[in-house]
């Protein structure tokens, strides 16, 4: 039995160094110690969380949804697609690259160099333009980190850019005063490249001799030393996976712990106030227990690092009830058609998530028009929005996405009152929308409302209620029926104030508050009412 066990320790040894190993599953990996304290790995401590009030105050943040699949600048999920046969990203990248088997996304990271990125000049304008915290990306499904990573060689410092991505973005928040969040993608990594396997996806580290990724080995990157998932050929059937069911292939250990270790370092390293998570409530979540690992030492070790006080916030998708006691729901490019008990979060893009030049040609962006009125639904049903702002590959943030965070401004710069701070009020809203059944699917996707002067939100603060219909109405008259007279939620109202112009004349009675509006608008994109009651 010894001679076995010598013997097997002797082959994997040979094996490592020709490079037949993934690093990975080199020797077992020892998870980071979490931080200990107030909270438990276990849902049942976890529940006793409380959203801290900045991030219910901030309202709005923005994202750099930016990494290597924003080089080729053919839109999100790059990475994967590119893999497949008969997928536009396959089509361009063989044009712009070559064959993926000689040409990989491991061959695209190197092309990546953010020559045109910085980040101080693009925090100070996110902070200009109305953002209250910034999120960068810290890894996506490409399983490449945006930062020294202890446990990642493939990494923003060692290849690509050659820079500290995450540590930049923070210095500039940290200069700025705006709270840093990261987002962390990378533990579907394991199934997201399993058509790279097709093609660079099961090269070694022996097969680097004389390139330019020589001493790296691309199963750190790509994780393909593995069986296939069922239908893993049908390029849509990750999104049937994605809670880890219905034939996904099981990680390894190893994998789960250095996603574990690597989320670890970053929020060690970077003290991020928001972890942003884009899995089904956590990661390896419901196979495994890393995800609660990782609440339990970001709560804990904030509480340590401030003296006692909660700062941080953890989002994920497709929360049930027990989670959202623990955790803020994210929606993804959708919001919920009635306000929600507990605070939560919209992320949407401009665009695509990650960039894509053909968005910009064709003008595809979201207007300001469009931001402002999500925002403003969002902010009534006790939500943030994140809005995600792409990135050229080069780090540039392009002419028209400038235009509209600058019509964004201009709004914000009026109005933002009614936003920051705010809290629901008894009615969330009227109008045919408000009215109307529009459940999210799956982790969101309902956005795209067709909002008008007939659809009003309304939020409270101090004695003021802020009544904003998502439209200018016809005529310069607008009827609140929510602040109809005899209401029992509502008493005297004293004044009737336009932001950006001032007092209007109003009339209230059993019908609604009846309000004039000037032929001078303030802004073109919405008016906002502020309205103060006993």
């Amino acid at each position: 039995m010894e001679n076995k066990t010598i013997q097997s320790v002797f082959c994997g040894a040979l094996l490592m160094l020709a490079g037949l190993q993934p690093a990975l599953a080199q020797q077992p990996v020892k998870a980071e110690p979490i931080q200990t304290g107030e909270y438990e790995p276990t849902w049942e401590s976890l529940a006793k969380y409380e959203c801290p009030e900045w991030f219910r105050d901030a309202k709005f943040g923005i994202w750099a949804h930016w990494g290597p699949q924003c080089e080729p600048e053919s839109g999100d999920w790059y990475a994967r697609c590119m893999y497949y046969p008969g997928h536009w990203q396959h089509k361009v990248h063989v044009q712009k690259y070559g064959d993926p088997k000689d040409f990989g996304f491991k061959d695209v990271i190197n092309e990546w160099k953010a020559e045109e990125w910085e980040p101080d000049s693009l925090v100070r304008f996110y902070k200009s333009v109305g953002a209250r915290y910034f999120m960068t990306l810290g890894n996506h499904h490409d399983n490449m980190d945006l930062w020294d990573s202890k446990y990642q060689p493939w990494n923003s410092v060692n290849m690509g850019p050659k820079r500290d991505i995450v540590g930049e973005w923070a210095a500039a928040c940290k200069k700025y005063d705006l709270p840093l969040g990261v987002s962390i993608h990378a533990s579907h990594a394991w199934t997201w490249y399993e058509g790279a396997q097709d093609y660079d996806g099961k090269l070694t580290k022996a097969d680097g001799k004389g390139k330019w990724w020589e001493g790296y080995d691309p199963q750190d990157l790509y994780q393909q030393q593995h069986e296939r998932s069922k239908d893993s050929k049908d390029i849509g059937a990750i999104h049937r996976q994605w809670a880890w069911g219905n034939g996904a292939s099981q990680p390894s250990e190893a994998f789960k712990t250095n996603v574990f270790n690597r989320t670890l370092d970053v929020v060690n390293r970077y003290n991020p106030d928001v972890l942003y998570f884009d899995d089904t409530v956590l990661p390896f979540y419901p196979i495994s227990d890393e995800g609660v690992r990782i609440l339990a030492h970001m709560y804990n070790k904030s509480l340590k690092d401030h003296h006692g006080k909660q700062y941080a916030v953890v989002t994920g998708k497709v929360l049930e009830p027990q989670h959202k006691e623990a955790m803020v729901w994210d929606v993804e490019r959708g919001i919920p058609d009635r306000p929600q008990e507990k605070p939560w979060q919209t992320c949407t893009c401009l665009g695509t998530w990650h960039y894509e030049r053909g968005i910009y040609d064709r003008n595809g962006y979201k207007s300001a028009a469009t931001v402002v009125k999500m925002l403003v639904d969002i902010v009534s049903k006790n939500g943030n929005l994140l809005l995600s702002v792409p990135l050229r590959g080069s780090g540039a943030i392009d002419d028209k996405e400038v235009a509209i965070l600058k019509d964004l401004k201009a709004w914000m710069d009026i109005n933002s009152e009614s936003i920051y701070g705010t809290r629901p009020w008894t009615v969330f809203g009227e109008g045919p929308l408000a009215e109307a059944s529009n459940p999210v699917k799956a982790q969101g996707f309902n956005e795209g409302q067709k909002y008008t002067a007939a659809d009003v939100r309304y939020v409270q603060k101090g004695k003021y209620v802020y009544a904003t219909p998502l439209g200018w109405p016809e005529g310069n008259s607008l009827e609140l029926k929510a602040l109809r007279s005899g209401v029992p939620y509502c008493g005297k109202v004293k004044k009737v104030e336009l932001l950006g112009y001032g007092k209007v004349d109003y009339v209230r009675d059993g019908e609604g508050l009846k309000v004039t509006l000037p032929d001078t608008k303030p802004n073109e994109i919405a008016p906002v009412l502020k309205i103060k009651v006993k």
